[in-house]
């Protein structure tokens, strides 16, 4: 038993703290009511911050949304985001003409590079019943030599997700969602293909770990230059290498050797960020990421005069039809369906 392996224990917060190759990982759960015909909650949002709605009131935030929660059209330039939707329903679309929705599962896999503005909101499809949302987004950085390349986004639909189901020597349920990456004998899709995550040998692994309550699992060693965080967001408690951690807590483990994790009394549910570093460096304002400050100067320059292609949807917070199921329109033309969300 080590009793190093565990390198910083800290607080989450919103967002939450990461490590280089990642720059922002969010978590939102909120608890949204009953949706109204404009896709919108069917109560009064009195009292709120409209515009910049980040307290939880009544279960829910509004965000920068007005009508519809969510984030209307905004600026990304020099890196990924993944959106890991959990539960509740996302809407995409972007100005380069795709569009998408997606939930229960789906990963969304976007690829910013040189410039693209797009929204993410969050219609309450269900009218007669509430609308829970569950969903990361990690923002994945991009190397220098790849900061600029054409803007992508790719769908990994929930069912085309590698699932790893274990039990422990009593019997005990551990269940992880792959998202990206290699773990023990299972591989991930390929991610985007100008992605820090494409090329194997840099360890980026991307995945949600479920355990029954009271389960034990070794999370097995990898190389020595990738970080590792875990971040605890559901249960009340667990153990690494015999160091009781409480909830809401992340936890930076060294990789070169394995860890012991033993599940307390309640269910546990963590997410795992873990990779290489690209070790350049970074230079940020907002949703621009850059590897020095003049590059930070011409692409705010550049925005102002280009705007990325602009928004060419109805709306700024545009969202799809109720009865519309999961899809992906990309700018190309090509679209993608999936079942309907039921």
């Amino acid at each position: 038993m080590n009793k190093n392996i565990i390198l910083d224990i800290s607080q989450l917060s919103f967002p939450w703290k990461t490590h280089d190759p990642f720059l922002f990982c969010a978590y939102h759960k909120d608890k949204y009511p009953k949706g109204n015909e404009n896709l919108g909650p069917n109560v009064s949002l009195k009292g709120r911050d409209i515009g910049q709605d980040f307290i939880v009131k009544d279960g829910f935030r509004m965000y920068h949304g007005d009508t519809v929660p969510g984030f209307p059209s905004h600026p990304h330039r020099g890196f990924e985001t993944i959106t890991i939707a959990e539960n509740g329903v996302v809407d995409h679309a972007d100005s380069m003409g795709g569009a998408g929705r997606f939930g229960k599962g789906d990963v969304q896999w976007m690829t910013a590079g040189k410039g693209i503005q797009h929204s993410e909101m969050f219609p309450l499809l269900n009218k007669d019943s509430e609308n829970p949302l569950e969903m990361f987004q990690v923002w994945l950085n991009l190397p220098r030599a790849n900061k600029m390349v054409e803007p992508h986004f790719s769908m990994i639909w929930a069912d085309t997700v590698p699932i790893i189901n274990e039990k422990d020597n009593n019997g005990k349920s551990i269940s992880i969602r792959l998202i990206t990456g290699k773990l023990k004998n299972t591989k991930a899709q390929t991610p985007a293909p100008n992605s820090w995550a494409s090329n194997p040998e840099n360890d980026v692994t991307i995945c949600t770990i479920r355990m029954e309550a009271g389960a034990e699992w070794i999370l097995p060693k990898t190389s020595a230059e990738a970080s590792r965080t875990l971040y605890f967001y559901r249960g009340n408690s667990l153990e690494i290498d015999g160091k009781s951690i409480s909830v809401n807590n992340s936890i930076s483990l060294k990789t070169d050797e394995d860890a012991t994790i033993q599940c307390g009394s309640e269910d546990c549910f963590i997410l795992m960020l873990q990779g290489k570093p690209i070790n350049e460096p970074v230079a940020q304002y907002g949703p621009f990421v850059m590897n020095t400050n003049a590059e930070l100067q011409q692409t705010m320059n550049e925005y102002q005069r280009t705007q990325f292609g602009g928004c060419p949807w109805a709306r700024r917070d545009q969202v799809h039809s109720r009865d519309k199921g999961c899809f992906a329109l990309h700018s190309d033309g090509r679209e993608e369906l999936k079942q309907e969300i039921k």
